[in-house]
């Protein structure tokens, strides 16, 4: 992530910034830019949305969005990937749903990029954990694992035919392996 220097916007002030190409976000007073997904990062992103949604749309259990701001106490993330449970999903009074997200998603899932610091972006799962999200996956495409933290907090690693948790509720099966061989087309 690169760091935008500037010195006392608020969360407000930075919500009414236009947004940037890559995504910005605002983490701890600080504009941090996304950087530019590249084709792994994209397809992994892509697939795992449409697997999820596959599994819970129709069933009216959750929905998987790419790339969704969520604003949420005093940060204003953009997750790859936020899972929110149906009944969770803000909508409007005429029951649409809404364009502002504000708040924090059910599971967060991260695809690291090449440039990306593990600590920061795992961080960011963390805080985001320690304001309710459920479920947080950090995906390493180089490592060949998947780093998961709980609400509880806890890290574990999953790697190979590891089965990797899902939200309570939605009936997917996936291992690290399975994410892996999606890239190869």
């Amino acid at each position: 992530m690169v760091e935008t220097i500037k010195k006392n916007l608020s969360l407000t002030e930075f919500l009414d910034h236009p947004e940037t190409k890559p995504a910005s976000e605002y983490i701890n007073g600080k504009i941090l830019q996304k950087p530019m997904p590249q084709g792994e990062h994209s397809l992994i992103q892509g697939a795992l949305c449409e697997v999820i949604n596959q599994v819970t749309r129709s069933q009216k259990i959750a929905l998987a969005f790419s790339e969704l701001r969520c604003t949420f106490a005093d940060r204003s993330l953009v997750p790859d990937i936020a899972v929110f449970r149906w009944q969770r999903i803000p909508k409007t009074d005429s029951g649409r749903i809404a364009n502002r997200f504000n708040t924090y998603p059910d599971w967060m899932i991260e695809i690291l990029s090449p440039q990306q610091s593990t600590t920061q972006v795992l961080n960011k799962i963390l805080q985001a954990c320690q304001q309710g999200t459920e479920l947080g996956w950090l995906i390493n495409l180089e490592e060949a694992t998947v780093l998961v933290i709980s609400q509880n907090q806890r890290l574990d690693v999953f790697k190979e035919e590891d089965k990797l948790p899902v939200l309570e509720g939605i009936d997917l099966s996936l291992t690290v392996d399975t994410i892996l061989e999606w890239l190869t087309i």
